[in-house]
């Protein structure tokens, strides 16, 4: 063989194990491009598009540890130290319709007691649209209103009813009036009963809430009445607040139609006594500085139960709440009256 001959043989060889090794090359599939999360600052902060959808999302909630001692809503309740925990996870939804935003709030609960008594609540769990709201709330006799002070044992004496389902419309032209018609759950059915005892089986009528109010400035006006229809009976409360910059007050009344009942709307105090014709509660607030306030809150009624509650919240870093707080309550009809104590952690989210 010449050496012509041995080069192109080895030419041809190396072609063809080169062409061999060409088609078993793998080619590298193109990456799927990522969707980031985007920000819908629209709602309010915290809320996120999910993913492929135009719906916001915000994600939310509290772990709370708490030390109790005695027990402001019983006098005959002595516990040395009751210590619970809870845990609480929320979540909320947004989507732009053509009659407003498409909204949804949900919100779950956890707890446990000392001796592991443990609960789990759907605390909850509404659609609103529109002004229009449906689900579990609490009743708007409280929430238009708003509660009883900025302390933990604001309803010793108790100014109306909390979670429970309802259609609510929430009315705001815009100018400082506000207005609101609820109809409630009466909590009617097999084996419930009124708040006196009365037997609500094959009950039909809802309860109903209707409130209005306005605001200006500094000073806030709003009455609220609600009808308990197993009862009969009803109630009506007004509030005025203000704020002075320095310190915010309230002060709020209610009204019984018959003082010698109970019902959903004038539940009474915490041993189960009516208010009789009347109660009455009042607060403030003191903002010592950006981590600190102070606040106060008294609550009397007509059948001469007393509350008053104080405590102060610190905030040492955004989110964490440690708050200590005192009651002390008497009730006169049955000559007794207790001090008791909190001592709270709570890391919100």
């Amino acid at each position: 063989m010449n050496i012509k001959s041995l080069l192109l043989g080895s030419a041809a060889a190396l072609a063809a194990v080169s062409g061999a090794h060409a088609a078993d090359a793998i080619v590298a599939a193109e990456p799927e491009p990522l969707e980031y999360v985007r920000i819908c600052d629209a709602y309010g902060a915290g809320y996120f598009f999910i993913p492929g959808t135009e719906t916001c999302l915000k994600i939310g909630g509290k772990v709370r540890t708490e030390g109790k001692w005695y027990d402001a809503y019983s006098p005959d309740t002595h516990f040395g130290t009751l210590w619970h925990t809870r845990a609480e996870l929320q979540l909320q939804t947004a989507t732009d319709t053509e009659y407003g935003p498409l909204k949804t709030n949900t919100e779950l609960r956890w707890d446990w007691n000392d001796g592991g008594a443990t609960a789990t609540n759907l605390l909850h769990a509404s659609i609103s649209l529109g002004g229009f709201t449906v689900g579990k709330e609490d009743s708007q006799f409280n929430v238009f209103t708003g509660y009883a002070g900025d302390v933990i044992n604001d309803d010793v004496i108790a100014d109306g009813p909390y979670e429970l389902n309802q259609i609510t419309y929430n009315y705001d032209a815009g100018n400082g009036f506000t207005a609101v018609i609820s109809v409630e759950d009466s909590n009617s059915g097999k084996g419930a009963t009124g708040a006196n005892g009365e037997d609500s089986t094959n009950h039909y009528i809802p309860d109903v809430v209707a409130g209005a109010g306005y605001k200006a400035g500094a000073w806030s006006f709003k009455v609220v009445g609600g009808y308990d229809s197993i009862v009969e009976e009803g109630a009506i409360k007004a509030r005025v607040d203000a704020d002075f910059g320095v310190f915010d007050a309230f002060l709020m009344g209610g009204w019984n139609t018959d003082g010698k009942k109970l019902n959903k709307y004038a539940p009474g105090d915490s041993i189960g006594q009516s208010w009789g014709d009347w109660a009455v509660w009042g607060g403030v607030g003191v903002p010592v500085n950006e981590k600190l306030k102070w606040n106060l809150q008294l609550a009397y009624t007509d059948n001469k139960t007393f509350s008053a509650t104080t405590n102060v919240k610190w905030k040492p870093v955004k989110n964490l709440l440690i708050e200590p707080e005192v009651t002390y309550t008497n009730w006169d009809s049955i000559n007794k009256d207790q001090w008791a104590g909190i001592l709270r952690f709570e890391r919100s989210f």
